[in-house]
């Protein structure tokens, strides 16, 4: 049996009740709506651990005072099929509901219940006693306890009958013996009905009245969902406290679906499976646990850029499901063994190492293993900055100076710039250097070649170079800006790529969001920390996040961005920079400005001019990335009399609790709700 108790004492100075859910389980148990008072249900768990759960609503914070585990060492409570809530004893002989439940007990009929009984005058008097259940559908169960307290003649016993609404027959005679204790109930079907009227009533052919001591009342409380596959629960709670994951992950792995744990997928089988793990850039340390290989349904595990060490586990080769791995970014050794990849057939495969001695390609067989570039593939824009050689340097065939900054970054001459982009014949886009035209390498890889514009002053002074003409060769992004998603504006082009392309009817999903929040901090993390010296972006918004055709989202744009030489000159920057919305000044001090201060949209224009950018100035315009990404708001609502920033709208809200209206309603509800409040 468990009890939880709710005392509200205004802890939150809200004078008011917070409504929420509890949860038993991956259940639904009932809605906490009013203050001082406790609840029973009696559960039998099929492991050997009861979850009970709190759920946010959105209307105030939960809260609980107490909670009562009891065991039960009788076997009259049926509760195959559900739980049995809504439990209601009632002390017929002392005419009392209050009984107490002694420590000394298990939950068992108290002594002084059956010390007492009612009965009536004479035995052709039956006992009538009727109870309404929550409602009519309700599946109910009446335990009518009997203790015989009366010293018969030799030889005689009390026997009874229990019907049902003067219809239905509960039991058969009960014939009671002194000072024995029997409990009847019909369990099978349960009952159900707006009012039931039992009678109590003596057998035939017996001249003792009936009586009764006490009756108890439950309401089968039925539990649908299944809980996730125990190998699945045990596997992954072992990984929990393995590697301390720091992440929200309380009670069931998968169900409910809302509140699946950050990082995981499950699938709809009964009970449900784990089928994708993603643990990218949770701090992982040591080997990759055995724990992996008892995850048999997984399909897909990320476990990039933590600090694993050792070699590849042939023990993932168990997991016959695993199409997809990424072990990128961490310090693992040696090599992938060939049969590896022949049991697994994988299709998606991302990882450091190399496969079996030698690292060399062979002409007949062959695997191919793309490698993930460092950290700064979480940058998401690979970007290699050429100068195209001038006419003097081409004349020298094409020798390049140096860069004091070591790179892999290649440099091409204009002449094969040229010749990437078909002579330039593909507008895709434009920024602050000048447009961007799409190109393909020799390998038939697609690139986006953005050049540099004679009358970008902005782009030439940020990137200065010795050739005459500048461009930046980068990553074709096919799934374009995060801007255009969020916007509804997004328009592939199934000519350069129709089997990749995002369609821009589907709204952005609720993990989709949290991937491309997760992979724009991992660049924007690696540009102030990662880079020497450090990078200043300065113009960090959702239309400087790319996606590509796995939607993977990579910072882009450097065309306002500034390498500072060390730590402490990041906080000189003073250049004017920035868009609207997304610089920290331009919110905090758009109240009571006189005109000649502000912007046509009423912004203050003072930071640009004598405002410091550094760290935390990326660091603001993310958050308010964050905030578009939950509440598919822009930045800016522009109105008629005044404009309204996202922080306005969405502070009061935040301070009420109402996560529900906060998140986009595009998603209708498909989301998580613990991960929302983390953001």
């Amino acid at each position: 049996m468990i009890r939880a108790r709710f005392f509200y004492g205004n802890y939150d100075g809200k004078n008011q009740t917070p409504v929420f859910d509890l949860h038993l389980g991956v259940n639904v148990w009932l809605t906490v709506e009013v203050a001082n008072v406790f609840y029973d249900v009696i559960h039998v768990p099929s492991t050997d651990y009861i979850d009970v759960c709190l759920v946010n609503s959105g209307l105030g914070v939960p809260y609980i005072s107490t909670l009562e585990l009891r065991h039960l060492e009788n076997s009259i409570y049926k509760t195959a099929g559900g739980a049995l809530a809504n439990i209601w004893r009632f002390d017929i002989g002392r005419n009392t509901t209050e009984l107490g439940i002694s420590n000394d007990n298990a939950y068992n009929i108290p002594d002084v219940v059956l010390r007492t009984a009612v009965k009536t005058h004479n035995a052709s008097i039956p006992l009538n006693f009727s109870w309404n259940p929550p409602d009519s559908l309700s599946k109910c169960y009446v335990y009518f306890h009997f203790a015989e307290i009366e010293k018969l003649e030799a030889g005689q016993q009390r026997e009874l009958k229990i019907d049902l609404n003067g219809e239905r027959y509960l039991t058969e005679s009960i014939k009671l013996d002194y000072l024995s204790p029997q409990t009847i109930v019909q369990n099978d079907p349960p009952i159900s009905g707006e009012q039931l009227y039992f009678s109590i009533y003596a057998a035939e052919g017996t001249k003792h009245p009936p009586i009764l001591n006490a009756v108890e009342t439950v309401v089968l409380k039925e539990l649908p969902n299944k809980p996730t596959a125990i190998d699945d629960v045990e596997a992954i709670m072992e990984i929990k406290e393995l590697y301390r994951v720091a992440k929200h992950w309380q009670g069931d792995p998968c169900v409910p679906s809302e509140f699946t744990w950050d990082g995981l997928n499950c699938s709809k089988n009964n009970p449900p499976r784990i089928v994708s793990l993603n643990l990218s850039s949770s701090n992982l340390t040591g080997v990759i646990a055995t724990s992996f290989s008892n995850l048999k349904a997984l399909q897909s595990l990320d476990l990039s850029y933590n600090d694993l060490t050792g070699s590849l586990p042939e023990f993932l080769a168990q997991l016959r499901d695993l199409t997809t791995l990424d072990l990128s970014g961490n310090k693992l050794t040696g090599s992938v063994p060939e049969f590896f990849l022949k049991c697994l057939g994988m299709r998606n495969w991302t990882c450091d190492l190399c496969l079996s001695v030698p690292c060399k390609r062979k002409k007949k067989k062959e695997f191919v293993i793309p490698v993930v570039a460092s950290t700064v593939a979480a940058v998401l824009v690979l970007l290699f900055i050429f100068s195209a050689l001038s006419i003097y340097r081409r004349k020298r065939q094409g020798m390049v100076t140096k860069s004091n900054i070591k790179s892999q970054n290649q440099q091409y001459s204009y002449s094969e710039v040229v010749s990437i982009t078909n002579n330039f014949n593909t507008i895709i886009g434009g920024g602050g250097f000048g447009k961007v035209y799409l190109g393909k390498l020799k390998d038939e890889t697609q690139v986006a070649v953005k050049l540099l514009s004679t009358s970008s002053n902005q782009g030439y002074k940020e990137f200065r170079a010795e050739g005459e003409k500048k461009a930046l060769i980068y990553e074709y992004m096919a799934n374009g800006n995060l801007h255009q998603h969020l916007s509804g504006t997004f328009q592939c082009s199934k000519a350069l790529h129709p089997m990749t392309c995002f369609t821009n009817t589907n709204v952005l999903t609720w993990n989709e969001r949290l991937h491309i929040a997760v992979d724009a901090a991992h660049g924007l993390e690696y540009l102030h920390n990662g880079c020497k010296p450090p990078i200043i972006h300065r113009d960090l918004k959702p239309s400087n996040i790319l996606l590509n055709e796995h939607m993977q989202a990579k910072i882009a744009d450097f065309g306002l961005s500034r390498a500072f030489t060390n730590e402490s000159d990041s906080h000189v920057s003073t250049r004017p920079a920035g868009t609207l919305g997304y610089l920290i000044l331009n919110h905090f001090l758009n109240h009571g400005s006189s005109p000649k201060h502000q912007d046509a949209n009423g912004y203050y224009l003072g930071f640009q001019a004598s405002g410091n950018f550094n760290k935390k100035s990326d660091v603001y315009s993310f958050g308010i990335i964050l905030f578009e990404l939950i509440t598919g708001r822009p930045a800016i609502v522009r109105g008629p009399v005044q404009n309204n920033h996202v922080l306005d709208w969405v502070k009061p809200l935040i301070e009420r609790g109402d996560v529900q209206n906060v998140v986009d309603p595009r998603l209708e509800g498909e989301f998580s709700t613990s991960s929302a409040w983390k953001l």
